[in-house]
């Protein structure tokens, strides 16, 4: 299925939650969010049945995100359901980790092919402020156990803030030389929880490349599998590669081949754009495959060609990074 710029979109992005267990700064308020409740969500069988239908307009690709998927119930059988879906030939979670080492086998055999875990610090002190409450430990744990279990690519997404954590780059390049891991880093973005973003904390994807090369050669590297906006590179002896999202300071839109659906029901083209698609009123007012089919197709057509972040988040968009899937 192609937009109206001639980008195939085949790969889905699903919320299934906006409630989370931990508190990053830069994300989700102290006090957490109103929790959307068992009657305002999908609920699994919805979700399945969406997928199906986008799988058959030509997405192959499905991410569970958050808030933290797996504090989701059930959400070891959602993907094992949508594994069972045709044309759907990678499935893929985005997490902070403090639940996953005890869920990874069952996650695995259920059909979960890739993992994303989000690490803003290496420092055990540092990270309980960056997470609030937060287990640098536990995350370690289940890191190892996503490697131990043979899910590659194992990445590692990092959110660069000047004067918190721009000083433990080096020490992420030094994971990627030590474990076939695949360290990302993503410019701070003011998609969360705004009286944390400053400018003044953006780390350009070009100053985080000065401090490494400063000490590494970076190799251009084949390209990781569901590698997506990142850009990524491999140091000499290193088992693992080093990516770049440079989503403030160098756009990748002419390349986005994603749409988002939240965990309220709600389809988006971009995560920074502001018009959704209601999918999950459509389903109260038993909407044919049809309609879903067409309202999928719609959102596509309807993709804006690029974010405009840059220009600010803006007052009139409602929802943050956590109540649309990160």
């Amino acid at each position: 299925m192609f937009d109206s710029y001639a980008r195939n979109i085949d790969y889905l992005r699903v919320s299934v939650t906006n409630r989370c267990n931990l508190r990053c700064k830069y994300c989700m308020p102290e006090a957490g969010v109103d929790d959307l409740g068992h009657d305002n969500i999908l609920s699994l069988e919805e979700i399945v049945r969406l997928v199906k239908v986008a799988a058959k307009i030509g997405i192959q690709k499905v991410r569970l995100t958050g808030g933290e998927p797996l504090v989701r119930k059930n959400i070891t059988k959602l993907i094992a359901d949508i594994a069972c879906i045709p044309k759907i030939n990678d499935i893929a979670i985005t997490t902070n980790g403090m639940l996953f080492a005890d869920m990874a086998e069952e996650l695995k055999a259920a059909g979960l092919t890739r993992v994303n875990f989000s690490v803003d610090s290496l420092k055990e002190e540092k990270f309980q402020y960056i997470t609030s409450r937060g287990n640098l430990h536990e995350v370690a744990r289940s890191i190892s156990k996503a490697l131990e279990l043979g899910m590659a690519p194992v990445k590692i997404n990092t959110v660069v803030m000047k004067g918190i954590n721009d000083n433990e780059i080096l020490d992420f390049v030094e994971l990627t030389k030590k474990m076939p891991l695949h360290v990302r880093f993503i410019e701070f973005m003011p998609v969360g929880d705004l009286p944390f973003y400053k400018t003044d904390r953006v780390v350009t994807v070009s100053e985080i490349r000065e401090i490494i090369e400063q000490k590494y050669e970076l190799y251009k590297e084949a390209n990781v599998q569901g590698n997506g906006p990142a850009k990524s590179y491999r140091v000499r002896g290193g088992l693992g590669t080093v990516g770049f999202i440079s989503a403030m300071s160098d756009h990748f839109c002419n390349e986005c081949n994603r749409i988002r659906m939240t965990a309220d029901g709600k389809l988006r083209g971009c995560l920074f754009g502001k018009e959704e698609f209601n999918l999950r009123l459509a389903l109260q007012n038993h909407a044919s495959d049809e309609i879903l089919s067409d309202i999928f197709s719609k959102a596509i057509r309807e993709k804006p060609q690029r974010h405009h972040m840059d220009e600010g988040w803006g007052e009139d968009n409602k929802r943050k990074m956590y109540q649309i899937g990160g």
